[in-house]
């Protein structure tokens, strides 16, 4: 049920109507930002959490945003097609998850599973392969759509302050991505783990034909609906995506090895608000519980009265 309505269904209905009427509203501007502020603090959010089907559905939240992205700009054919690749990848990525909660008795949390690359193997190597795809790796499904999205913004007149957190975000898929394979393949590598397998024919056949999707799937759409389009950068902003990448993976493989790190209380407070999506959950239970409020009394006053 996540594969299908967090990857392709529920999630992107609201995205496929603005791609839809995008011409007739005329919020390209407003959607824009919208969109800057999503990836920025749901990429950031995503490397703060420990709960697996959250870090995944906080990385959805992140690619819808870079759909808005290219809606914002006005490239309406390319947000459609990064939908389509991003639906692809992503289911596989939830039923792979599912597999991992599973086979290690109901357990979403990142800190406790680990070892599984031993004990579901064919899983983790479709797993690998959906975040490799996620991260935009080249020829992959998700480079043809993500990378030509980004190179559509940075030819054109960039704003320094937008830039920084597009590029920031970009690299945030990576940091979360990496941080997920660490914990879920490595962590408690040398510990004995209780684990209920659960690689079966049913689930491997689906898998498998998700992961040739998310191999040549890009590929093949991006030769049908774009043959002839070709952008070229200045080598310099292609060095700076591959710096603070391979950098940032360093950073990652460090910190992830440091196993108590002591915090101040100002970085602590900061680490909660970070990590807690801008605080943006509690601030919407607060505007949202006088509604439910209402709702309960008009049940019992109309419906039960």
């Amino acid at each position: 049920m996540s594969a299908l309505v967090h990857s392709s269904t529920l999630v992107t209905a609201g995205v496929y109507l603005l791609i839809r009427f995008n011409y007739i509203m005329g919020i390209n501007n407003f959607i824009f930002y919208i969109g800057v502020f999503t990836i920025f603090i749901s990429g950031l959010g995503a490397n703060y959490e420990t709960d697996l089907k959250k870090i995944i559905a906080l990385s959805t939240l992140r690619q819808l945003g870079l759909i808005i992205i290219t809606l914002g700009i006005g490239y309406v054919e390319y947000s459609f097609f990064h939908l389509i690749t991003h639906a692809i990848f992503k289911s596989l990525l939830f039923l792979c998850a599912g597999v991992f909660i599973h086979s290690m008795g109901d357990t979403q949390d990142i800190r406790i599973i680990g070892g599984l690359i031993i004990s579901c193997p064919t899983t983790s190597f479709y797993f690998i392969c959906s975040s490799m795809a996620l991260c935009g790796v080249p020829f992959l499904s998700g480079f043809y759509s993500k990378d030509v999205i980004l190179e559509l913004y940075f030819r054109g007149g960039m704003n320094l302050l937008i830039y920084i957190f597009i590029f920031l975000a970009t690299i945030f898929t990576l940091t979360y991505s990496v941080r997920l394979i660490y914990f879920i393949f490595f962590n408690n590598f040398g510990r004995k783990i209780i684990m209920n397998l659960r690689e079966r024919a049913g689930i491997l056949i689906p898998m498998s034909l998700l992961l040739a999707l998310s191999l040549f799937a890009g590929a093949f759409i991006r030769s049908i609906l774009f043959p002839s389009y070709f952008i070229y950068l200045p080598g310099l902003i292609k060095i700076r995506i591959l710096f603070g990448v391979l950098g940032l993976f360093i950073l990652i493989l460090y910190f992830l090895q440091v196993k108590t790190i002591k915090l101040s209380a100002a970085t602590e407070l900061a680490s909660f608000f970070l990590g807690r999506i801008w605080l943006l959950p509690y601030l919407s239970r607060i505007f949202f519980i006088p509604l439910l409020k209402l709702g309960a009394h008009l049940i019992k006053l109309i419906d039960q009265g």
